[in-house]
This record gives C-alpha cells, structure tokens and sequence, in this order.
C-alpha cells in the first residue's frame, strides 16, 4: 500500500474519512517504515517548518463556518456558497464539519417542548448564581 505524504499529513490532521484514518494506522502499525515517516512529519510540523497546504489544513481555512452550515440547512445561502458547501460536506467530506452539520439538524428537527424543556433545565440549574437588583 503506498500512502502519500499529504495523506500522512491528512492523516495527523485528522481530516480523513474514517475508513481513511483506519486504514493508514493499521498500515503503520505493521509497516515501521511508514511510522518512521509519520514521526518525521510529525517532527518537521513541531520545529515550525510548515507548508502552505499545512496552515490551510491545521486551520481549517477551507471550512464553512458552523453559523454557514446552519443558513446552508436553512436554505438561505447564497447558490454559488450553497454549492460550495455541499461539495465540502458530500464530496471532500470534511469529518469536522459533517459532525457540525449533523449537530445542527438534529438541533433543528428538537421539537418546540423539548427546547423548552431544556432552557427551563439551564435556568433551574443557574437560578442560585442569578443575582436580584
């Protein structure tokens, strides 16, 4: 199996789909020569040498940000941004922002009761540090 250094770097990042990420860590488990290159990337990334891609990945420059994703469930973006981040979600499939997007329906479909239910929960907890004027 031949893995890429962007994919290692991916890989360190977190930003690969699971089977991705299982696949790669079983491959260096078993291959010590794939361990030695993680470690060396892992090394250069702690000396401060860093590429362009890197900063762009480790920051997540490329990625709606989770008040994007909830007008993008709305239906409220913009068409060309609408498409960007449908590509992001369904064909790069960015692990970060499926799970903020998968938050966020779930958020949206709560019923009205049990929203309720759960700001009357918050308040109960919270009403002995409220203070009266």
């Amino acid at each position: 199996m031949t893995v890429s250094d962007t994919e290692l770097e991916a890989y360190l990042d977190e930003a690969l789909p699971a089977e991705e990420m299982t696949r790669i860590e079983g491959e260096a488990r078993r291959t010590p020569e794939l361990a030695r290159r993680l470690a060396a990337i892992n090394a250069r990334r702690d000396a401060g040498a860093h590429t362009l891609g890197e900063i762009w990945r480790r920051h997540r420059l490329t990625c709606p940000s989770r008040a994007e994703l909830g007008s993008y469930l709305l239906g409220v973006l913009p068409d060309e941004h609408a498409r960007y981040v449908a590509f992001h979600l369904d064909e790069v499939g960015c692990r970060v922002c499926l799970a903020n997007h998968a938050d966020l329906e779930r958020q949206q479909a709560e019923t009205a009761d049990a929203a309720s239910h759960r700001r009357r929960k918050y308040f109960e907890s919270s009403a002995g540090y409220l203070r009266r004027k």
